[in-house]
């Protein structure tokens, strides 16, 4: 079983100094870009172009001249917004490497968690890329190519008052999630007899670690990453702590997340798995993964639907 909707684990404090960066392109703002192209800047990871990888982008693509990628903002460490309100985080900068590598410009589309999907079959987006868990149910109208493997984490008030140590414990408690994620059903279906687990779904996760530290839940349960930086960053490290399995270091029931794509889109999906496994090949994907803490979590090679076998 897994609570995950995202990715995974955070190893610093000082993962907020790491991610702010100088400087602001044009064509960040929410809905997408507006002129400029949007380019890693500062201290960002860069790669190069590859024009055989252009040649398979779709020629709706082309002509359009960008691939619009549907990012929930925020979602901290996965994706932000730094003091120039320009997009950061593993998602938006990993997002520009495969537009760099596919030589044509990217669009960041600030997207609700619960309209991504709705969102490609309206067309207003290309991919998603916003931390999104692999799973059989979502493989039903997406195809993923996985980017990540990790697992969830439980956060709990600082000094843990009601002694969660696992995912039973849970059992009896009121526990935050944000809405529409894979939590909220994978607590709900615990086999937990008379005591089941009480689901406090948010519009979002920032408004379920809210009611984590205000006292109206128990826990709160994420994609470990978020979990370990919420740890990290609130009250300088005191107002929670993490629940966690010194058997899972990848947090509990890992699984696979990716960039999602709409299933009839095979030649955008075969562009963007051979663009990224040329990132995985020339080293940035990986560059990307360590500059935002996360490299325990990278994949080998670029795959696509692997949480099928999961």
């Amino acid at each position: 079983m897994t609570f995950s909707r995202k990715l995974t684990l955070l190893g610093s404090g000082t993962v907020l100094a790491a991610l702010l960066l100088s400087g602001c392109s044009t064509g960040t703002g929410d809905e997408g870009s507006g002129g400029g192209r949007e380019l890693p800047t500062g201290d960002e990871v860069t790669t190069t172009a590859d024009s055989a990888l252009h040649a398979l982008l779709p020629e709706d693509i082309v002509k359009k001249g960008k691939i619009d990628i549907a990012v929930d903002i925020p979602f901290p460490p996965m994706a932000m917004f730094d003091d120039n309100n320009r997009k950061i985080g593993f998602d938006p900068e990993l997002g520009r490497l495969l537009g760099q590598k596919l030589d044509i410009d990217v669009s960041l589309n600030k997207q609700a968690f619960d309209s991504v999907i709705p969102s490609l079959q309206a067309k207003k987006n290309d991919i998603i890329m916003s931390g999104m868990n692999d799973t059989p149910e979502r493989q039903e109208t997406l195809r993923f190519v996985d980017y990540s493997m990790g697992g969830f984490a439980i956060l709990v008030p600082e000094g843990n008052p009601k002694k969660v140590g696992t995912q039973l414990d849970l059992c009896g408690k009121t526990v935050a999630v944000q809405k529409a994620t894979v939590q909220g059903d994978l607590l709900r279906q615990m086999d937990c007899g008379s005591s089941p687990v009480t689901v406090m779904e948010l519009p979002l996760d920032t408004d379920a670690q809210t009611a984590l530290r205000a006292g109206k839940s128990d826990a709160y349960v994420a994609d470990a990453v978020v979990a370990e930086y919420v740890a990290v960053t609130v009250e300088d490290g005191k107002a929670f702590e993490v629940v966690r399995d010194p058997k899972n270091p990848a947090g509990f029931n890992p699984v696979y997340s990716g960039i999602g794509i709409l299933q009839d889109r095979s030649d955008l999906i075969d562009a963007v798995q051979q663009a990224l496994q040329a990132l995985i090949d020339d080293g940035s994907y990986q560059a990307v993964l360590e500059r935002n803490n996360i490299a325990a979590y990278a994949i080998e090679s670029a795959e696509v639907n692997r949480g099928a076998a999961q």
